[in-house]
Parts: C-alpha cells; sequence; structure tokens
C-alpha cells in the first residue's frame, strides 16, 4: 500500500504536491492537539518575547511539514539528475571548493528545515557524497528509504556502529557526509547542550568525526521555493574546528543550527521532538 502511495504521488507535478502538502499541513495541525503542542512550545523557546516572529514561523512551518512528506515520492521517484535540475539556485559553493582542497573530507550538516533531502541529490552531481540516517522499523518503509535515497554517487549508512565506519571511510577517502545534527540521538550517543537556552540531547558524533579526520565543516540549507518552483541550496563555512570536549562541540553544533533555523524559521519543523530525551535517558531537569 505504501509503495503504491509512493508511486502515485510521484507522478504529480511538484507545484501540485506542494500545493496539497500546504493543505496535508493544516489538516494535521488542526486534528492533533499534542502537535499544536509541541509546535506552540518549541516555537516559544526560539522567540521568547517576539510573539508576532514566532506566530510567522509556525504558520509556514505548518505548511512546510506537510509540503516535506509530499514531495518525498516525488524526489525519490526522480533521477538524480532530474532531482538537482529542480534546484535552481546554488550560492556559496566556493566554501565546498576550499574545503574540498584540503583533501581532508566534507562534513555536511543541515537541521530539519526546508527540502533537507534535495540536498544530498544536488550534491551528489558534483561529487560522491555518503548520508546518515535512521534506520526505519517498518519493512517496507524501510525498502523504500533504502531503495530511493542510495543512487548514484550517494551511499547512506544507518545510525549503528557500522554505519559510523562507513561515514569514516568516506571522509578518509577526501569525500563528504551528510547529517541532521539535530536529530536526537540514542542513548549513550550524544550529550545534553544548548538549543536555544533549552536543554537538547545532542549528537556527538560530527565533533567524534572532525577530530578523528579533520574534516571541513561546511553549513547546508536546501529551501523551498514559493508556488512549487523548485528548491534552492545555500553553503555557508561552518566552525574551523570542534571542540575534544564533547559537551562543547555539541554546543557549538547547536549554536551553527540555530543561526541556521533563523535564516528562515517558517521552513524548520518546529513540531520535530528536538527536546525530548532518548528511550531509556531521563531528561537533564530529572537528571539533577
Amino acid at each position: 500500500m505504501i509503495k503504491f502511495l509512493f508511486k502515485t504521488f510521484s507522478l504529480f507535478p511538484l507545484p501540485v504536491l506542494h500545493a496539497l502538502g500546504a493543505l496535508l499541513g493544516w489538516v494535521v495541525y488542526g486534528l492533533s492537539a499534542n502537535y499544536r503542542q509541541k509546535i506552540d512550545m518549541h516555537s516559544r523557546i526560539a522567540f521568547p518575547g517576539n510573539e508576532l516572529a514566532r506566530l510567522n514561523a509556525v504558520k509556514g512551518s505548518v505548511k512546510h511539514a506537510g509540503m516535506a512528506l509530499l514531495e518525498l515520492p516525488f524526489l525519490w521517484g526522480l533521477s538524480t539528475q532530474q532531482g538537482a535540475a529542480r534546484c535552481t539556485n546554488i550560492s556559496g559553493w566556493d566554501v565546498v571548493q576550499r574545503a574540498q582542497a584540503k583533501g581532508k573530507g566534507i562534513i555536511f550538516l543541515t537541521p530539519h528545515m526546508g527540502s533537507f533531502e534535495s540536498t544530498a541529490q544536488i550534491f551528489s552531481t558534483r561529487a560522491p557524497i555518503t548520508v546518515l540516517y535512521r534506520p526505519n522499523r517498518k519493512a517496507e518503509l524501510q525498502s523504500i528509504i533504502e531503495k530511493s535515497r542510495a543512487r548514484d554517487n550517494v551511499a547512506i549508512a544507518p545510525t549503528t556502529l557500522g554505519g559510523v565506519k562507513i561515514l569514516l571511510k568516506a571522509l578518509k577517502r577526501g569525500e563528504a557526509v551528510g547529517m541532521l545534527p539535530d536529530q536526537v540521538p540514542a542513548q549513550g550517543e550524544g550529550v545534553w547542550a544548548p538549543m536555544f537556552g533549552q536543554p537538547a540531547y545532542t549528537m556527538t558524533l560530527p565533533g567524534r568525526l572532525h577530530n578523528a579526520t579533520g574534516a571541513a565543516i561546511v553549513l547546508a540549507i536546501g529551501y523551498r521555493k514559493p508556488g512549487g518552483q523548485g528548491f534552492c541550496l545555500e553553503l555557508y563555512q561552518g566552525p574551523e574546528s570542534l571542540s575534544a570536549n564533547p559537551v562543547e562541540a555539541a554546543t557549538q553544533v547547536n549554536a551553527e543550527m540555530e543561526k541556521l533555523i533563523l535564516m528562515r524559521p517558517e521552513q524548520y519543523y518546529w513540531g520535530y521532538e528536538r527536546y525530548k530525551p532518548p528511550k531509556g535517558q531521563h531528561s537533564q531537569e530529572e537528571r539533577s
């Protein structure tokens, strides 16, 4: 059933999918009190005392969350070249070129915002990239993810010890890897670090990979253009170095994610459970 729906929606034009996605986003927002509560809570943390900015961010986020869901079949159903062709502008490519010149690999970091699914496809038309992903428990959906995300010049690495080894090997070959550092890691794979001033369990992987290889840190946003007209990729220089101290490194990464999010807060997924503890882990408040 899931495969049938993906196949069907992959045939729709992107403007139609984005229009339907925006509607879907509002439907989910209206039906789920829990979802509304999460968006409200998370956006208030990021916009204390600025209600107008918060409301604008929330209105956009509700629509973009639906767009993100319905554009997946479109992006996954296209060839890499077709998907990348939907990116009408790339800014900051000189940042990538400087990083490539060092020959130690690149760690791309992007938060849960915009069309982060498109960023790897766009980059892969120019160089190989390995992307970290969390395996899905549903076998049918996991099969779709593996077949759709892994493609020419795009390899995937699960959030396991084996996946970390895959990322390390790619960096040591001088290639690029990509990850969403605001994804809540499993117990024992993160530390508590501030995110918009609130303790958030944060992965230590970017710091560990950087300090093991000397790979350059590059920040990326794949944001949507209005009216379903495609995507734009923005690239920025990340920190020159990340601390060897896990908490300090995680704090550095979160600070960079905050900057990216505030550039286009309407495309951030404020409903994402950024502040939840991983399974088996107490919140920082409970541990105090």
